[in-house]
């Protein structure tokens, strides 16, 4: 088992460098917040030179390599779902960023907000993280805090007429 991954970890085999977020996962505190926050220039540079479904299609790829990077990132560990692995973090806020509406006020609120439930896992997520492992398990999680964070910022969205 190992329990604190290097650098040289994380170049060991490519589906570490990508289940670690191109190295954010390695960030001493709160890798899962620098993680989502990496979410943020994959969306904008897909964003750039894809549609707004070129860019849900990518998302939908990131979490099948996800589900691939991260399954064999948690056996190399001896841990399914360590910490450092984040990116199911960037492929579910890309997936949320391309379905909040345009602007700093909204991808900041899904930011947080997506944190509070990646964070928090109130029900089924925190039973979706218990009984789901391998690769599928920690991709989907995060899948399922983005719904939630869908769900708040549509409410939102809603009251202020946007």
């Amino acid at each position: 088992m190992i329990a604190r991954p290097d650098f040289r970890f994380l170049i060991a085999h490519p589906a570490h460098f990508i289940a670690f977020g191109f190295g954010t996962g390695l960030a001493p505190v709160a890798p899962g917040t620098v993680g989502t926050l990496l979410g943020f220039p994959v969306y904008f540079a897909l964003a750039w030179f894809l549609s707004p479904l070129e860019v849900a299609a990518a998302g939908i790829l990131m979490f099948a390599l996800g589900v691939w990077a991260c399954g064999r990132t948690g056996t190399a560990l001896g841990i399914s779902d360590h910490s450092g692995m984040v990116w199911d973090e960037v492929a579910a806020f890309v997936l949320i960023l391309v379905m909040t509406p345009p602007g700093p006020w909204w991808w900041a609120l899904a930011f947080f907000v997506f944190r509070f439930f990646d964070v928090l896992k109130p029900p089924p997520i925190r039973e979706i993280d218990r009984r789901m492992k391998g690769g599928f398990g920690v991709m989907f999680d995060d899948i399922a805090a983005g719904f939630y964070t869908l769900l708040v910022i549509a409410v939102i969205a809603r009251i202020v007429g946007n």
